[in-house]
């Protein structure tokens, strides 16, 4: 068993902005993200936040304390991710993996697709380091929903799927965590032999 196999999930959240970091205007990427998962998930879990500057150094040291200090499962990161000069998140985030998972890049951007066409233009990756997962998502609270929980039609349909129900089962593999989500905020898949009773 690992170190981070305990029975909490604990979660890194990260915002990545130059001007909420400076006060010039209110962070709105963690209390999204938190409120986000108070609704989607079945489990209590712990949280770790922190506001920092588009520095690549800084990125880097805090993602590495909240996995290799913090124990942190998971880390979701928020803002960064663009082309622009300062959006060095990304480049960040593959700095301190030990593995790249693309697939959840990719999703990400097939998420945002459906909404707006400068979605390609998005660097968002996903990384193994150690035995957690860091995510990279947008810096707007809608957006971050969207990538998170997917696609759906006037009645709730889903037709596009969220990042997000591929997460628990990662988890489960990398750290042996289980974690699991309300199905009628996002369905998240394990195979049968993986589920518990």
């Amino acid at each position: 068993m690992t170190a981070l196999s305990q029975t909490k999930l604990k979660i890194g959240l990260v915002s990545v902005s130059d001007r909420a970091s400076q006060g010039v205007y209110q962070d709105q990427g963690i209390p999204e993200l938190q409120a986000w998962l108070e609704a989607a998930l079945t489990e209590e879990f712990d949280v770790e936040t922190r506001l920092i500057p588009d520095e690549q150094a800084e990125i880097e040291k805090t993602l590495i304390d909240l996995v290799d200090n913090r124990q942190c499962h998971l880390v979701l990161t928020t803002g960064g991710t663009g082309p622009a000069k300062r959006d060095v998140t990304p480049d960040a985030t593959l700095a301190v993996a030990d593995r790249e998972m693309p697939g959840f890049g990719e999703q990400m951007r097939q998420v945002s697709l459906q909404f707006v066409p400068t979605a390609i233009l998005s660097r968002q990756a996903g990384v193994i380091r150690k035995d957690s997962l860091i995510l990279n998502l947008p810096g707007q609270p809608k957006a971050i929903k969207e990538t998170l929980e997917g696609v759906k039609d006037k009645e709730g349909n889903v037709l596009v799927k969220g990042v997000f129900a591929a997460v628990p089962y990662c988890l489960q593999l990398i750290s042996g965590i289980y974690v699991d989500t309300k199905p009628e905020v996002i369905e998240s898949f394990r195979p049968k032999s993986a589920r518990r009773c």
